[in-house]
């Protein structure tokens, strides 16, 4: 079985052999053949070896990756559940060499696991959208317009073109406005 072994150290000055070593004999006692992907100094928004280990994992080249701790494979909690679960989907078991992390499904606990992370990433969602409603009601009810900005144009142009027989269609491409934008402008128009 191919696995993929992930070290990372945030630092050029950081050596990643402390992590190689443990990492490389959890392998030899699993009688896995190892690809080492090895990063150094990456930055917070780009990891390159690591981006290339999960397309990697997503071709199905590996179908383990074995890191030393958690925190050396993921900065967040929420980058944890994210990738431990599109892991998951591409059928890559994710494994810690020094913790008990095992994203497998081989095991009732790595079961246990999978579905733990995603009612997490399904509460954070959760929470996420109640946040959004919640900040939308407040803005509205402080009279503020929420959405898209609303398309300006003429509205009085757009009513004597109606008027003058012309079609929706014909206005909104004139106006260059969309014609449900038309129609919501002049029903306003027309009850007034």
């Amino acid at each position: 079985m191919r696995v993929a072994i992930y070290a990372r150290v945030s630092t050029k000055k950081q050596e990643t052999e402390m992590q190689l070593t443990d990492l490389r004999k959890y392998a030899a006692r699993m009688e896995w053949e190892p690809v080492e992907y090895i990063e150094k100094a990456s930055s917070v928004k780009h990891r390159p070896v690591f981006e290339q280990l999960l397309k990697d994992a997503q071709r199905g080249d590996v179908a383990v990756i074995l890191v030393w701790r958690v925190d050396r494979f993921a900065r967040s909690m929420k980058d944890f559940v994210s990738v431990t679960l599109q892991l998951s989907n591409w059928k890559v078991r994710l494994m810690s060499a020094t913790e008990p992390v095992d994203s497998g499904d081989q095991s009732p606990f790595g079961k246990f696991t999978l579905q733990l992370l995603a009612l997490l990433a399904e509460l954070e969602r959760n929470i996420i959208v109640e946040r959004v409603r919640a900040g939308v009601a407040e803005a509205q009810r402080q009279g503020k317009h929420c959405g898209r900005p609303r398309k300006v144009f003429r509205r009085d142009e757009a009513a004597e073109l109606r008027q003058a027989g012309m079609s929706w269609r014909a206005i909104a491409r004139k106006l260059d406005v969309p014609q449900a934008t038309i129609r919501l402008a002049l029903q306003g128009v027309q009850k007034a």
